[in-house]
């Protein structure tokens, strides 16, 4: 295995770090001054325009897509270290770049199974950075890590679907640029096969019965930046057929496709939270006298710099390890490989955080640092994209099933 990045991959790295150093790292307290002024804490800064205009300028923008008619048409293992890159400031970077979820996740589903129509009306303008978007898939009724179990009905009526049922945790919903939610229901329900129940269509956020009901904290925080998490009610609201993405039965096997990319995008963005964390803490240590001298002396600090920078090499290898195999031999044959990433680094990560929160003291848990939000997200992900149990199960039932 060759370790070293190629030529394009050194190329974008030098240039987004530039990017990082010369605009995202200065906007982000400016984001945070103009974000207090807003009429609507769901309206988006200026900043993050500005941001926009010059990452698209600088030929940073899209990098996710691996389609090249799309995107920048990188792979997988090129882009890993770009998505980490951008991790390390994950409320502007992924945004600016036009790389933040649930955008990216759409804009693949949208690139891969939507039809010629489908894709000028919504992909273009999303790929353009003109409107953003929501993914509707969970519900607080129902255990979603097991999508079968969605009650949410998407029933036909003649040219039209009628789309009923409640949603939570919908990112991206609440931010007023949101136009369109991919919405993941039963068109089948008492079909024999429970995987091809389910079916996706495109809904416009202001199609008449769509409510945006309140927006859900993580942690007590709302997640201005990405748009927010909405609950969403459905109240037999109407759609043309045309807006069903692929074939009925097919939205399972979409939402598995879509994922799979998804989970490794945020464990790439990860290993970034915690480099971030790692650099705070260093800081911190030096900077910061007790006791008669630097928390640099310290020994249990020292262990917990070592042991974080061991743990982010070992990540960053699985990640590509993963992102190679999803390169050549596709997301089913890293299948294990992506499961492993999604239990390991988000849990590794939160360790990492909390003892850089530990470190801070009362500064850790305040606004004047980013490591609670940055806790916060890594925390969260633990659940998102399906919780560690489920992931592990699976993993499991693979390996005991080789000596069966």
């Amino acid at each position: 295995m060759d370790f070293a990045y190629d030529a394009r991959t050194e190329d974008l790295r030098a240039r987004l770090l530039a990017f990082m150093d010369e605009h995202v790292y200065p906007a982000e307290p400016v984001a945070q001054e103009q974000r207090a002024r807003l009429a609507s804490p769901w309206d988006t800064p200026r900043i993050v325009e500005e941001l926009k205009a010059e990452a698209r300028r600088q030929g940073l923008w899209n990098l996710f897509l691996p389609d090249a008619h799309y995107g920048a048409g990188l792979t997988n293992l090129q882009y890993a270290p770009l998505a980490e890159i951008t991790g390390r400031s994950p409320h502007l970077a992924p945004t600016a770049t036009n790389c933040a979820a649930p955008d990216t996740g759409n804009m693949e589903v949208l690139a891969q199974f939507a039809d010629g129509p489908q894709r000028e009306r919504w992909l273009e303008p999303l790929l353009a950075g003109e409107i953003r978007s929501a993914f509707a898939m969970t519900e607080p009724e129902v255990a979603s890590s097991d999508a079968t179990n969605i009650t949410t009905r998407i029933e036909r009526d003649g040219d039209e679907y009628v789309v009923t049922g409640r949603k939570w945790y919908i990112s991206g919903a609440m931010n007023p640029d949101c136009r369109v939610l991919i919405v993941m229901g039963k068109t089948d329900p008492e079909g024999a096969d429970v995987r091809r129940r389910q079916s996706m269509v495109l809904v416009p956020r202001d199609t008449p019965g769509v409510t945006v009901t309140r927006a859900m904290r993580v942690f007590g925080y709302e997640d201005h930046d990405h748009g927010g998490h909405a609950e969403v009610v459905f109240d037999h609201a109407r759609v043309p057929v045309t807006n069903l993405i692929g074939e009925e039965g097919g939205g399972f096997a979409i939402a598995q496709a879509r994922l799979g990319p998804g989970r490794i995008h945020h464990c790439m963005r990860l290993i970034g939270m915690a480099e971030r964390a790692i650099e705070l803490m260093c800081r911190r240590a030096v900077s910061r006298e007790a006791f008669g001298g630097p928390l640099a002396r310290q020994g249990v600090v020292h262990n917990w710099i070592a042991d974080a920078r061991v743990t982010v090499e070992q990540l960053r290898l699985l990640v590509l390890k993963t992102a190679w195999l999803m390169d050549t031999v596709g997301n089913r044959g890293a299948h294990t490989e992506i499961q492993a990433i999604k239990i390991a680094t988000p849990r590794a990560v939160v360790g990492i955080v909390d003892r850089a929160i530990q470190l801070h003291g009362a500064g850790g848990v305040s606004q004047d640092f980013p490591l609670a939000e940055l806790y916060a997200a890594a925390r969260t992900l633990m659940i998102a994209d399906g919780p560690d149990e489920v992931h592990q199960r699976s993993l499991a039932r693979r390996e005991i099933k080789r000596y069966v």
